[in-house]
């Protein structure tokens, strides 16, 4: 963390006017004594001299050196009060006037904001409309800033924007202290042959979080090739009850149908390794692309028509949820040939039950 600096406060300011100027203690003793730089010290003499002329200009005399004038008009010197409101106006002067002060930029933005102008949307507006004054501007970063900030509060203008969140979300996510998932395959390790889908037994997986104060959500895995959904309702979003979730989907598969399967980077996956030891399959993740795992987001949207967002999962069961999945997979796809996700499982399923029945004959090495 870089190096923290205060403004000296008015208490400092009087400290300082007794210990230098009354006691006549050195700037050196006068810095310790308050527990500030000497050059602080020094700094603040300096810009607080106070000229009695400075406040009434009939303090100053005439002919200063035929007049015998004591110390208060004589010259100048510290004075604690005098350099605190000295402090307050270079405070205040050195401010730039905030850009929302502006009354005509103000009454502008409001009434585009409750016609239902996105901050993106009026910042080229006015870029458009007021091409040739600059007063006239605002970005959607700073108009963004200015709707949460407090003293907006009583107006509430978060009503007006796309989807009215109460607070900003963080542009940031926070620094993991450590690796947060232990032996982490990135995607890019992943044969291309996955990312073909022409090879079955590939999923994509993820967690569906239900409504508050409910904890329950339910994991979901998708094979790739048929589209094939599977949930499983969990307890919470921990890591070793998902971990369960997932062994009791995969469990009951051959394991030429469960190869591998790919996540994104949430936490909940961070035991991943006690279901591939388990089962004997990979996991890959993802930079938080969703786009890489799109069938499973694809399912997560068709389950939101029976379950809407919002939607609470503490009263459903696994024999509901077990019907909606059904439901899903018995729908016929157009990527499919207008087959259904469920036959065209079963159609990998038979050829790798045929495979098995029929193995290819070794081929014996002979000198």
């Amino acid at each position: 963390m870089g190096q923290q600096y205060s403004h000296l406060s008015s208490e400092e300011r009087i400290l300082i006017e007794k210990l230098h100027c009354e006691q006549h203690l050195s700037i050196r003793r006068t810095a310790e004594r308050i527990g500030r730089d000497k050059s602080t010290v020094s700094r603040e003499l300096r810009r607080g001299l106070w000229f009695a002329s400075n406040e009434n200009g009939s303090y100053r005399p005439y002919r200063p050196k035929r007049l015998k004038t004591g110390p208060w008009t004589s010259g100048p010197f510290y004075s604690a009060l005098a350099a605190q409101r000295k402090a307050d106006r270079r405070r205040r002067e050195s401010r730039k006037p905030r850009r929302m002060d502006s009354g005509p930029l103000r009454a502008w933005v409001l009434d585009a904001l409750r016609r239902g102008w996105s901050p993106e949307l009026i910042e080229g507006r006015l870029k458009a409309q007021y091409a040739g004054d600059p007063s006239m501007r605002i970005s959607h970063e700073c108009l963004y800033q200015w709707i949460y900030a407090k003293p907006q509060r009583a107006l509430d203008l978060r009503q007006y924007l796309a989807r009215g969140r109460k607070r900003r979300t963080r542009k940031k996510g926070r620094k993991a202290k450590g690796p947060r998932i232990p032996m982490r395959v990135p995607i890019a390790d992943r044969p291309e042959a996955v990312g073909s889908r022409k090879g079955f037994g590939h999923f994509e997986s993820d967690t569906v979080v239900g409504a508050a104060p409910s904890r329950r959500c339910m994991n979901t895995q998708v094979e790739r090739r048929s589209r094939r959904l599977f949930a499983r309702l969990v307890d919470d979003k921990s890591a070793s009850a998902t971990a369960r979730a997932e062994y009791e989907i995969f469990k009951d598969m051959p394991p030429a149908a469960r190869v591998d399967r790919t996540w994104d980077n949430g936490t909940e996956a961070s035991l991943h390794m006690l279901v591939d030891e388990a089962l004997g399959m990979l996991t890959y993740f993802d930079p938080y692309s969703s786009w890489q795992r799109g069938s499973n987001e694809n399912r997560n949207g068709r389950i939101c028509r029976y379950l809407p967002k919002g939607t609470s999962f503490e009263d459903l069961t696994q024999d509901e949820l077990d019907a909606i999945v059904g439901e899903i997979n018995d729908t016929p796809m157009k990527l499919l040939g207008y087959k259904t996700p469920n036959e065209v499982w079963d159609e990998e399923m038979a050829k790798l039950q045929s495979k098995q029945a029929d193995p290819k004959p070794a081929v014996a090495l002979t000198s």
